[in-house]
């Protein structure tokens, strides 16, 4: 067996260990399908070298009732977001992470189930109507951010990019119905 080298870190936000498997797991089979290397960490464990080990990093979402690490104490915790340089992908709970540290405002709106969002330009390989898949009962107000929106539908921002970062963001759930996207992070 071919030992992959660990370069992807995988971000667990999930404060129930079984959440794992619907909002982690399926990141994992995507990597390991595809021979790439990866770690998962839980957010409270980050340190420096996971940070200084990781090529890029994905930060995963969590359920609806999971809403823990939107806390002060907890998003204090990604405040290193503001000056990582290496590229990050936040899912659902992973994009409301990465607005609230650079000033975005957290507003309820629950959306559950599969809906078409129209990508008017290429975004991670995702253009035109796309099939997605809802799990939220948050999102971020952008306004005024430093983020191009690529997305934005029922007066909800579903996908950005930072202007001068590789930091990307959806509300959505690639990993259940457009896993190209976690592809085209990942260079599969």
């Amino acid at each position: 067996m071919v030992k992959m080298k660990k370069n992807i870190l995988i971000i667990n936000i999930c404060k129930e260990k079984l959440h794992y498997y619907e909002f982690v797991k399926p990141i994992e089979d995507i990597l390991k399908i595809n021979n790439v290397g990866f770690f998962i960490k839980n957010y409270k464990e980050i340190n420096d070298k996971d940070l200084k080990r990781a090529v890029k990093i994905i930060i995963c979402g969590t359920s609806l009732k999971d809403n823990k690490f939107i806390n002060n104490k907890n998003i204090n915790k990604f405040n290193w977001l503001l000056t990582y340089n290496k590229p990050i992908l936040g899912i659902c709970g992973g994009m409301e992470i990465i607005g609230l540290v650079f000033n975005g405002k957290l507003k309820k709106k629950t959306e559950i189930g599969f809906f078409y969002e129209s990508f008017e330009k290429n975004f991670l390989g995702l253009n035109g109507n796309c099939g997605v898949y809802h799990l939220h009962n948050y999102y971020i107000d952008f306004s005024g951010l430093d983020f191009d929106i690529y997305c934005f539908s029922n007066k909800i921002v579903q996908a950005v990019k930072h202007n001068s970062k590789e930091i990307y963001g959806v509300l959505f759930h690639p990993e259940v119905r457009q896993k190209k996207l976690i592809k085209e992070v990942c260079g599969i």
